[in-house]
């Protein structure tokens, strides 16, 4: 167990951003219990990036390595990726990114439309409709051809108001789900100005009927935005092929 006697050959800093772990035997480090958290955030971000393309290797030593951890809270890193779909295991310590393909796309828009349609309707209902329709005017004067990076970080606080709006746990851990994933197909569409340039005016019309408190409108508008979002994905998949 640490100790204070422990505190000046301890090779990580004490403080309250730190919790260490006991010690069973003598040869094991005492370790943050955050390492992995730092692990997964810094490969998540890598996969969604595109930094890690799929197929990508991810071998146990040299990515401890790199990431400064070791084993231990990289593979509680590597097995929080695995559940979210994003690698899966090619060896005992062999772990590659997985592919992103056309059925996979289709998949995730099945899930996405049943969840945001829904999402949608309830914050037509239960949300602050001052705030969507300032979101609605934000969309309407953003160009994402020329500020793609501001355009999906006002998508991320709509995604944030929607969340909020409807209130329901289950329904937003859901969301987040496919909200991981969403993150690396919509790379996809950064090379399509005029599929951006649309899905702003798509935006818009979500928000601005969630803020009018139409709920039907909100929802046919949101399944209109999937519908075109997914064609143009498989389109740009195709096209990179």
């Amino acid at each position: 167990m640490y100790t204070q006697n422990d505190k000046l050959s301890d090779p990580w800093p004490a403080g309250p951003d730190y919790v260490y772990t006991s010690r069973t035997d003598i040869d094991e480090e005492v370790t943050p219990v955050r390492a992995s958290d730092r692990a997964y955030r810094t490969l998540l971000e890598e996969i969604q990036s595109g930094t890690l393309a799929p197929g990508a290797v991810l071998a146990e030593v040299e990515q401890a390595t790199r990431l400064g951890v070791s084993r231990t809270p990289l593979r509680e890193a590597l097995g929080r990726l695995a559940a979210d779909g994003l690698v899966a295991q090619a060896s005992p310590r062999v772990t590659v990114v997985t592919a992103i393909d056309a059925d996979d796309i289709r998949a995730l828009f099945d899930v996405r439309r049943a969840l945001e349609e829904s999402a949608a309707r309830l914050a037509a209902v239960r949300g602050d409709a001052a705030l969507f329709a300032d979101l609605a005017d934000e969309f309407l004067r953003l160009d994402p051809v020329v500020d793609a990076d501001g355009y999906y970080a006002l998508i991320a606080r709509f995604d944030a108001a929607l969340d909020a709006a409807v209130a329901n746990d289950y329904l937003t851990a859901a969301l987040r789900t496919v909200r991981t994933h969403l993150v690396r197909v919509r790379r996809l569409a950064r090379d399509n100005p005029d599929r951006l340039a649309a899905s702003a005016g798509e935006h818009r019309l979500i928000a601005a009927a969630i803020g009018a408190r139409d709920a039907d409108l909100a929802a046919h508008a949101t399944h209109i935005h999937l519908h075109n979002a997914l064609t143009s994905i498989l389109e740009s998949l195709e096209a990179h092929r």
